[in-house]
């Protein structure tokens, strides 16, 4: 079997099971250099030099981790809360219950969708609002299930469809690959290829929000990490200092991502703790013991990230990716139908062992450019199946922060399961539609 299918299967089959992603991660790898001709030594080398690749990402999500305890320590969490229960009320009138259901999960789709062009601030805004929410969301028994599908929708649809903020990002790796592969594009046109599978990412949303997941759920409100036995105490100066500090934490973000193409997250964070050092909301005293829970909280998707990169150095390594893409090359012939269809689900199994999309596109348009060429695809089709192959996955990887980031908000009482409650949920929801429109997609452009 070809090692990237075996190493991919072995990891999701693993966390099917509740094994640890990590630990799955690193059994796949493992497993994938071996079965791909490496030794035992060499593949663990690899994989042990590969674990660099994402340390900058974990130590983001750390430091935002810490940035999200600072801020709880202001009020704006509490206030945010107290906002929400006011407007769910305590009497049980359901057209009332249903409007604030309605309200919670708009807003948070709108931030979610805005901070990959708006505010390109990724995940960064999942430890700040979700877990003060997780109360709300008890109230009014609201699926956690379905708070993770409306995330992750913001979190991909977005960078496939718009070309501004990480959509740019997208849309120009796209652009320079197909280029280099073969076949110039207008980055005008990647919008317009894009249409028909971003229909399918807003069909599986619609199921999720107005089927799956419409039923109420129960859960227990139980005490957390940021949480504290004191009675919460917000001001209208502690208010006031943790939205300068929001602000300050996200002009430096952008300021040094723009100007000095840098990622920011690391000093925007940091620059967001000091604002609250200087307000007097966080005590010197305190502040070790309350930033090291912050990072406590979000050092699982540092681990997964981490694992993830040395995971994906194996399987590079092995050059099954490409002998998979070639193989599947092979078993089409000069059927356009099953074309599509084979490179579409080629894509699914790299981006779900990659876990990022942007990191898929190089390999995949290699040799899918000119695969598509020669079986006389339209450019438009082409890029729709680069796209999307590259997309999917995406949303229903473990080791993508597309994933990784809604349970890292979603799970701060251990309530809410990776695996399960948010990577079964999106697959389910985004990749089997993506494959379909994807392939519609080529079928008619």
């Amino acid at each position: 079997m070809n090692a990237v299918v075996l190493a991919v299967l072995i990891m999701l089959i693993l966390s099917l099971f509740r094994i640890n992603v990590v630990i799955a991660l690193v059994i796949g790898a493992l497993v994938g250099g071996i079965a791909g001709g490496l030794d035992i030594p060499t593949t663990i080398a690899i994989f042990t030099d590969g674990l660099g690749g994402n340390a900058t990402v974990a130590l983001s999500y750390a430091m935002l981790g810490g940035f999200a305890v600072a801020i709880s320590k202001t009020g704006l969490p509490d206030a945010m809360v107290d906002l929400a229960l006011k407007i769910v009320g305590k009497n049980t009138d359901s057209s009332r219950k249903a409007y604030s259901r309605v309200l919670i999960i708009f807003i948070i789709l709108a931030i979610s969708i805005s901070s990959q062009n708006v505010i390109p601030v990724h995940i960064a805004f999942i430890p700040i609002l979700i877990p003060p929410l997780l109360k709300v969301f008890n109230e009014l028994r609201i699926d956690r299930r379905l708070i993770a599908v409306v995330i992750t929708f913001g979190l991909t649809t977005p960078y496939m469809l718009l070309p501004v903020g990480f959509g740019e990002i997208f849309h120009g790796i796209l652009q320079e690959y197909m280029a280099d592969s073969g076949l110039t594009v207008a980055q005008n046109d990647i919008p317009i290829a894009m249409i028909i599978p971003v229909a399918g990412m807003i069909m599986g949303l619609l199921v999720g929000v107005f089927g799956t997941y419409r039923k109420p759920k129960e859960y227990k409100t139980i005490e957390f990490t940021n949480q504290t036995s004191d009675v919460k105490v917000y001001t209208k100066k502690s208010i006031f200092f943790a939205i300068i500090a929001v602000l300050v934490s996200l002009s430096v973000q952008l300021w040094l991502t723009q100007v000095y193409d840098v990622d920011g997250m690391i000093i925007g964070a940091l620059a967001g703790i000091v604002v609250i050092y200087i307000s007097g909301s966080m005590k010197l005293n305190q502040a070790d013991e309350l930033l090291t829970g912050g990072m406590k909280m979000m050092a699982f998707i540092g681990f997964v990230m981490i694992a993830a990169s040395g995971f994906a150095s194996v399987l590079r390594e092995t050059g099954d990716v490409e002998r998979l893409v070639e193989k599947s090359a092979a078993l089409i012939g000069e059927n356009q139908s099953l074309a599509a269809l084979m490179m579409l689900i080629v894509g699914l199994l790299i981006t779900m062992g990659i876990g990022s999309s942007f990191s898929t596109i190089p390999i995949i348009a290699t040799i899918f450019v000119p695969l598509s060429l020669e079986l006389g695809f339209s450019t438009m089709a082409t890029i729709a199946i680069v796209g999307t192959a590259a997309a999917l996955g995406d949303a229903g990887s473990p080791a993508s922060d597309s994933t990784l980031g809604p349970t890292s908000g979603l799970n701060v009482d251990g309530q809410h399961n990776h695996i399960w409650d948010t990577c079964v949920p999106t697959f389910v929801h985004y990749n089997i539609p993506l494959i379909v429109f994807g392939w519609l997609a080529a079928m008619v452009l």
